[in-house]
């Protein structure tokens, strides 16, 4: 850090995204990235016309996106936001909920990011423990007093909490924002997106990452009551309105238009799932309930770490956490029926 950065940032600790390696060829198992490309139309309307246009600023309404958006989940196009990634809606809503005044709780191994936002923005900032099993106590954020925000199915652990137990802590928080982050829930969980006009309070954010394979167009939508939609748009407009590229949005309104497509990808992701906590279970490993497109394990003979180690020298790479309650674990990102094949017999030439 250089003698110019502000001193309130000498304790801030970054977010360290999945790692990129290019010395050689992985399968990536590391990032929660599909390992399905676009949908057909995506590819067809990216295409040579549309790439001159660059030279244009996108529709920094991005009109047509929230239309489609709005269609797709049943609600009006004033209780629909995008931005760049579901990570730049997170940013916000720490900048827009959260002040001196107003903490924000969140599980304690979760998202890791939410404590970088609490750190930057100088947030009072409550990480809850996980139960035994690594499971959420919904209990725990009754009447918390402060905005929450909870991953749903939660990261690293995939394990799910039902839209009964979130109306329990809606209900019991009326004064504050309830923030669910639904990245994965496209995997088998059920989306609280039915309580937005029951609740004016929760704010559920979405992306195009993980089920509609567009990781990186950096895309990412919230649904939430017109005056919530409202601030984050504020915010927004008081940052970077053009924040979503001309191309991301036209990939953005195609994908939409391209259901069938992800969600044949989608059942083919929890088929592969199935397999690999059958095989994982065969060979002795331990594994949360996962509901996402990854899996959360561990193995009594080989530490987390160690087996990072041997599955990258072996070209497969997974996420390893060094947190000391989930540092036997590592999150393995479910692929195709051949990747997870291949991540078996590498795991079966460690063992």
């Amino acid at each position: 850090m250089s003698k110019y950065m502000s001193s309130r940032f000498d304790n801030l600790e970054a977010y360290t995204p999945g790692e990129q390696p290019r010395d050689m060829q992985y399968i990536k198992l590391n990032t929660n990235e599909s390992p399905y490309p676009p949908s057909p139309e995506v590819l067809e309307a990216v295409n040579r016309e549309e790439v001159s246009k660059l030279n244009l600023y996108p529709d920094p309404t991005a009109k047509g996106l929230k239309n489609k958006l709005a269609d797709r989940y049943g609600v009006e196009a004033k209780n629909i936001f995008v931005s760049n990634g579901s990570d730049d809606i997170l940013n916000f809503a720490f900048m827009a909920f959260c002040d001196d005044t107003t903490g924000v709780t969140y599980p304690e191994i979760s998202y890791g990011f939410y404590p970088v936002y609490a750190d930057l923005y100088r947030i009072d900032a409550r990480a809850v423990a996980l139960k035994e099993d690594f499971s959420i106590d919904p209990k725990d954020y009754h009447n918390a007093g402060r905005t929450v925000v909870i991953a749903n199915p939660n990261a690293p652990t995939g394990m799910l909490l039902s839209v009964e137990d979130i109306k329990g802590i809606l209900d019991t928080n009326r004064n504050n924002v309830v923030l669910i982050d639904e990245a994965y829930i496209d995997f088998g969980g059920k989306s609280c997106v039915e309580l937005v006009n029951e609740y004016d309070n929760l704010l559920v954010v979405r992306t195009f990452s993980k089920s509609r394979c567009l990781a990186g167009a950096r895309l990412g939508f919230a649904i939430a009551n017109e005056g919530l939609i409202a601030d984050l748009e504020k915010i927004k407009y008081s940052t970077n309105p053009y924040n979503i590229n001309r191309l991301s949005l036209i990939a953005g309104e195609r994908a939409i238009d391209s259901d069938d497509y992800y969600f044949d990808h989608c059942k083919d992701i929890i088929e592969a799932r199935e397999y690999t906590v059958t095989e994982l279970k065969k060979r002795g490993f331990t594994l949360t309930d996962s509901y996402a497109n990854f899996v959360f394990a561990k193995h009594e003979r080989v530490g987390g770490e160690e087996l990072y180690l041997e599955l990258k020298k072996r070209g497969v790479l997974v996420r390893h956490f060094s947190k000391e309650i989930i540092k036997d674990y590592n999150r393995i990102t479910i692929g195709t029926k051949e990747q997870m094949a291949a991540l078996i017999s590498a795991i079966d030439s460690i063992l």
